[in-house]
């Protein structure tokens, strides 16, 4: 099984297309067919099924992707380390990282990054927790700021912590909960109409799992993908939302209000790695200018967004 093999097999199943593949790697289409029947053959089994439209994985192909990805972004890690023992850091840093995280200021650490390695290549993707902890757990990505979920501290994920804080609720000033100014617990809120965002985000997760743990069921109405539009949303007087404490500073406009009686559902925010032997040069890097201080998210109420 040659590792170019493997590149052109994991390169089809992201763009489910020869030709899209094909274009992207440089390469003849009948090159890359003849690459994949290849591995077809070693393994003795189809990866993919083909239509004239496209193409999907089948069971055995699902089964390599992890696989292929894992062991090409350990080739990767490889180079890369011995490029560093001479000198030069190199390559590329594949991060993700959830919407305002707390306790690192991405953009910051990023700038920092590209003064000190101008060399590496920096990609960074924005995703909710759940999949950004896939993606380092399959090599996709070197590293990710994320919110701790269950899936941490496995033989191919380890978490690193970076800060935790409780969950407050933003509210219209006009709202009853914000004329009484008292800390509410999730059962005060049980019939309340709820913005918030999708499932996967951190935030979203621990607020679930407040009332969850509490027994009290709430109704997402007014579901968003970014910040700036729930803070939009809750502004209108539309809805509440249960965010992690950092956030009242982005709207001085909205009531804000301690949440009690949550049991243990805090916002923690860690850093996401692959094992320590499998963790990237350029991986380590980072985090040692994270370590190093002054990369931290800046004085509250000037959060940025």
């Amino acid at each position: 099984m040659e590792l170019r093999h493997l590149q052109h097999f994991v390169a089809v199943a992201e763009d489910q297309h020869f030709t899209r593949a094909a274009e992207r790697l440089l390469v003849s289409q009948s090159g890359l067919s003849a690459s994949i029947r290849a591995l077809e053959r070693e393994l003795q089994t189809p990866l993919f099924v083909r239509t004239t439209r496209r193409v999907t994985l089948t069971p055995a192909g699902r089964a390599l992707l992890g696989e292929a990805e894992r062991i090409l972004a350990q080739v990767r890690s490889a180079h890369e380390a011995v490029a560093a023992v001479q000198g030069v850091l190199r390559g590329m840093l594949a991060l993700g990282s959830e919407q305002c995280i707390a306790g690192v200021h991405v953009a910051g650490l990023l700038a920092a990054f590209r003064r000190s390695h101008p060399d590496v290549e920096i990609c960074l993707r924005q995703a909710g927790s759940g999949a950004l902890a896939e993606d380092v757990a399959a090599g996709r990505l070197d590293l990710a700021f994320a919110v701790r979920t269950a899936q941490e501290d496995t033989d191919q994920l380890r978490a690193v912590p970076l800060t935790s804080e409780p969950m407050t609720v933003l509210c219209h000033p006009s709202h009853r909960l914000a004329s009484a100014g008292v800390a509410v617990t999730p059962e005060d809120l049980g019939g309340e109409v709820f913005v918030d965002f999708h499932p996967d985000w951190g935030p979203r997760r621990t607020t679930d799992a407040a009332f969850a743990a509490a027994g009290v069921r709430r109704s997402v109405a007014l579901e968003v993908n970014d910040v700036h539009s729930l803070l939009d949303l809750v502004d209108e007087d539309l809805g509440i939302a249960v965010v992690p404490r950092h956030f009242r500073h982005k709207r001085a406009s909205l009531t804000a209000l301690p949440v009690k009686g949550a049991g243990d559902a805090v916002y923690e925010t860690v850093a996401l790695l692959p094992p320590e032997q499998a963790t990237s040069p350029a991986a380590r890097a980072l985090m040692g200018l994270l370590e190093t201080g002054g990369l931290a998210p800046p004085q509250e109420g000037v959060h940025p967004s």
